[in-house]
């Protein structure tokens, strides 16, 4: 999946130029179009910045096609998107359809991997996560946090935080982000 044409179709939805946007999230033009243009894959910490600036969940990215109305919604395995991010990490979208104020995601975070490299971030909502394999690392400003496999955690996003994986094999997790409304 291409998350910058999807990054591009909701900015322009947004009503917002790409100079516009670069503004919002402190980077340059041609970073927003080489983003946009699949040339450089955003970091975790990017693309959240950047579906906070445009005020849409991030899982309005997440997804290749526009989800229909209904009650219900089902998404089979075989159509499940996923979209690699910066550094190799790879996150897909959980939730069939679109959920107001709700991001469930899973993420892989291969060996060596960061949400960012630009140090400790910090955006809106509240997150709760669940690690399924490996070991998961959180810094936050006053303490690190060590995640295995079955351990949960959960934080306000909004405390500066930096999530890595410094073992030897992917850890992959589950993610529930709940946005204010």
């Amino acid at each position: 999946m291409h998350v910058g044409r999807r990054l591009r179709e909701v900015r322009l939805r947004a009503g917002l130029s790409a100079a516009a946007l670069a503004r919002r999230i402190g980077v340059s033009t041609s970073a927003v179009s080489q983003i946009e243009r699949g040339v450089m894959q955003p970091s975790v910490s990017r693309l959240i910045t950047i579906t906070d600036a445009l005020g849409v969940p991030m899982s309005a990215v997440l997804t290749a096609r526009p989800d229909e109305p209904s009650d219900v919604a089902i998404e089979r395995a075989a159509d499940v998107d996923y979209v690699e991010l910066g550094s190799g990490v790879v996150f897909r979208r959980l939730s069939p359809a679109e959920t107001p104020g709700v991001d469930y995601f899973e993420s892989v975070y291969p060996p060596g991997s960061t949400a960012t490299k630009d140090g400790l971030f910090r955006h809106e909502g509240y997150e709760v996560g669940h690690v399924l394999s490996g070991e998961l690392t959180i810094d936050f400003d006053d303490e690190i946090v060590v995640l295995r496999a079955g351990d949960s955690v959960t934080y306000p996003c909004s405390r500066p935080h930096r999530l890595h994986n410094t073992g030897t094999e992917p850890v992959v997790a589950r993610w529930l982000i709940v946005h204010p409304a």
